[in-house]
């Protein structure tokens, strides 16, 4: 991507640099470690370069270690013809390594991608020879590290030997980026194109998760997403939104589309303002020559983009990532199926960790709800045997599947059951109920309705601003809503518990909670009206309306009930209306209440619905009988 002209410079000031390639490799000795740069950084020429050296050489080589951090290109070295040359040792599993780790003919180190150059420094873990790709020297003879800056620093500042393939094609990136040709012992020119990354095309259900993620995310939000088709829907979701900031290891095609509409622009982030900051980038040769010498992108080694301590630092972080299956106590993998280890630790719990450090930072999983064409729940009683835990339960705050949004930070282990038990596939939930009894992590006496009419209907949600400007989001109760119910009904005045339910009673138990929340959508309807508070981290439940089908007739009792401080303010009238609206969808003709005849207020707001009205007065109580208008 520039132009190589001050290459045949260096080339004439240090022409021991350009040596033949068996010289170059024959200063790698029998036992030594060797770094190879990361993902689309790949050097691939010289990987194959050093393999046929191996093959020209066969006793040039035994037991020597190729260090690596998510190989995605060629890979050689780790087949079994080569086991007594090579010994692959990867931080991250992936595709090209990935049999050779768990035949055991390759190893893996499991760490935190924000430790690894600790180690490295350290001497803890040893390099001896660094085989990097970067872009042409320029005038003053620097070179960039191009989309794999990482830990490609600290690997050469540790390593004896330095040797670089320069490549025109590797694009020149702002940052901590640069290598002076001074550093480098060995440059072997060769252009190629720079490996490429694509996630797979989102289908349907990863749209769906992508807008339920979506919701979450806040215009001044600053972002972390990691790789794959799930966070690739999150980002294409997230195209209304204003001024958004990138911290992230990770640079995709995904956060360029963003930048390049505008939606990303950096503007709110506290510290590295008007830069995306990333470590590294995989994606598509657009993405490469959009951050080629663009000066709003700035890449970073992976101590700095990975630490906790910084990206606390930002506020209101935002971190997105994906996990393989999540447990009832809200213990996630994300490295590995059962005993197979499949990805690794890479960068994902240092970004997790740090968002829930950041103020107002959010750490989000999400996760399609089945595997294996369905056949197989990702939200299982307990993580599978063998499987290593990515994310412990403090780590993360909301899980995210095609079937809603759990949020389990906080919550106990009985809340935290019943969240993602209401967003598991339906067809799982009965038997997820089952084990969580078994496994004593929910009421023995927890009910729960079976059939397609226990599924959450997502359309009834609706947001609503009152005749006094109060902005409501009403949705349909879910199983996981009898904490926020019971809080709800405990902050009511013995005055409005006793207009609602004509009873002296104050109390309220789980085996009542239970009529609110096991529902049969068919039949019932449990409406929660919340109120954005600023004075919370979470929605402020401020009221509740409901209908029960009437047996023998098609009409439904109705009642609603808002909190003490909340009432004369539209939010009952909003929530009838809404229980008129899905009434009528049902085709019911009408509803019934019984009201005291000291509930001014609620008397009011069915006399003004615009409904025809019948009602009789029965000892200080009105049997109401309301027949819906066309």
């Amino acid at each position: 991507m520039k132009d190589c002209g001050y290459l045949e410079e260096a080339r004439e000031k240090y022409p021991g640099k350009f040596a033949p390639a068996d010289l170059i490799f024959s200063r790698i000795h029998r036992g030594d470690s060797i770094f190879i740069s990361s993902g689309c950084g790949e050097p691939q020429h010289l990987v194959c370069e050093l393999v046929e050296y191996v093959k020209r050489h066969p006793k040039a080589f035994f037991d020597t270690e190729i260090l690596h951090f998510w190989p995605l290109g060629t890979a050689p070295y780790a087949d079994a013809c080569y086991k007594h040359n090579f010994r692959h040792n990867s931080l991250f599993v992936a595709c090209p390594t990935r049999s050779a780790v768990n035949e055991c003919l390759a190893d893996y180190t499991p760490v935190f991608l924000s430790q690894v150059p600790e180690l490295l420094y350290r001497k803890l873990m040893r390099v001896d020879a660094a085989l990097i790709q970067t872009s042409p020297p320029d005038a003053n003879g620097y070179m960039s590290f191009g989309v794999s800056v990482d830990i490609a620093r600290a690997a050469i500042e540790n390593s004896s030997l330095v040797i670089a393939q320069v490549n025109a094609m590797m694009p020149r990136v702002h940052g901590d980026s640069f290598i002076n040709v001074e550093k480098v012992d060995f440059i072997i020119p060769h252009d190629e194109p720079i490996l490429e990354y694509q996630s797979t095309l989102s289908d349907e259900i990863a749209q769906r998760i992508g807008k339920y993620v979506a919701r979450i995310v806040e215009n001044g939000d600053t972002l972390q997403v990691g790789p794959g088709s799930l966070p690739n829907a999150v980002l294409a979701n997230l195209c209304g939104k204003k001024r958004l900031g990138v911290h992230t290891d990770l640079l995709t095609d995904g956060i360029v589309s963003l930048m390049k509409a505008g939606v990303v622009d950096n503007s709110r982030k506290k510290i590295d303002r008007g830069k995306t900051v990333a470590a590294f980038c995989m994606g598509r040769k657009s993405t490469y020559e959009f951050i080629n010498d663009n000066p709003a992108v700035e890449f970073k080694p992976i101590e700095y983009t990975n630490n906790p301590m910084i990206i606390a630092q930002h506020d209101s972080m935002t971190a997105v990532n994906s996990a393989f299956e999540i447990d009832l106590t809200g213990q996630a993998t994300a490295s590995s199926l059962g005993g197979v280890l499949y990805r690794g630790i890479g960068g994902q719990a240092d970004f997790m960790r740090g968002a829930m450090m950041a103020r107002n930072g959010k750490s989000i999983l999400a996760m399609e709800s089945t595997a294996e064409n369905g056949t197989i729940s990702r939200i299982v009683p307990r993580i599978s045997q063998g499987a290593a835990v990515t994310f412990i339960r403090g780590d993360v705050q909301y899980v995210a599947t095609e079937y809603g949004i759990a949020y389990i930070h906080g919550k106990n282990m009985r809340e935290c059951a019943m969240e993602l038990i209401s967003i598991a596939h339906p067809k799982f939930r009965t038997w997820l109920i089952e084990e969580a009894k078994k496994l004593n992590l929910i009421f023995k006496d927890q009910r729960f309705i079976t059939g397609a009419s226990e599924e959450y209907p997502e359309e009834y949600e609706a947001y609503r601003t009152t005749k006094t400007g109060l902005e409501l989001l009403i949705r349909p109760v879910k199983i996981s809503d009898e904490p926020v119910l019971k809080e709800f009904f405990y902050s009511l005045s013995d005055e409005t518990l006793y207009s609602r339910f004509v009873s002296g009673r104050q109390d309220m138990p789980h085996e009542r909670l239970q009529e609110f929340v096991i529902i049969d959508y068919a039949r019932t309807m449990v409406l929660l009206a919340f109120l954005k508070s600023s004075e919370r981290d979470s929605d402020e439940l401020v009221g509740v309306g409901q209908y029960g089908v009437n047996s023998g007739t098609h009409t439904a009792e109705a009642a609603f009930m808002v909190k003490d401080p909340m009432q004369n303010k539209g939010i009952g009238t909003e929530l009838l209306r809404h229980l008129t609206f899905l009434a009528k969808k049902k085709g019911l003709l009408g509803f019934t209440a019984e009201v005291l005849e000291k509930n001014l207020p609620m008397l009011k707001v069915f006399n003004k619905m615009g409904f025809d009205i019948e009602s009789t007065n029965e000892e200080g109580s009105y049997a109401m009988r309301m027949t819906f208008r066309d």
